[in-house]
């Protein structure tokens, strides 16, 4: 039974994503099906770890394999292109790379974007805004 007074999300997405800021920058992609920018990675295959899954998808958006994953922390929020009452659970990992990132798989685009550059964009992801606050306050 739903809850109309619940805060609870009708459906939860967990996912993992790779934080890369360099110089008040930060590493973002954006796939050939959405709208916004957002963190390297993606959802938790059963029976994978959450740091297994973001190795797995770093490789596979990125080209390049993922060195080292430390726990930054999580956020959750609404999921943008999901539909209502969709949130997702960013769960993130800071890590370095072992070469130049690319675009790889269903990746269109990559952007080292600052917080200003990426508000300024049409569509945002809530989960993104949150953590730029985070990791640059302003």
């Amino acid at each position: 039974m739903h809850d109309a007074n619940s805060t609870a999300p009708e459906r939860l997405i967990r996912a993992v994503g790779l934080v890369r800021f360099v110089d008040r920058r930060l590493l973002l992609v954006r796939a050939d099906y959405q709208d916004a920018f957002y963190l390297p990675g993606g959802k938790i295959d059963p029976g994978e770890t959450e740091v297994q899954a973001l190795h797995r998808e770093v490789r596979e958006e990125l080209g390049v394999d993922l060195v080292g994953a430390d726990f930054l922390g999580r956020y959750v929020a609404d999921a943008v292109g999901q539909g209502d009452g969709v949130q997702v659970e960013l769960i993130c990992y800071a890590g370095e790379l072992d070469g130049d990132p690319a675009p790889a798989a269903e990746i269109a685009e990559l952007a080292w974007c600052t917080r200003e550059e990426y508000a300024a964009h049409a569509v945002t992801a809530p989960a993104i805004v949150a953590l730029f606050a985070d990791l640059d306050p302003a």
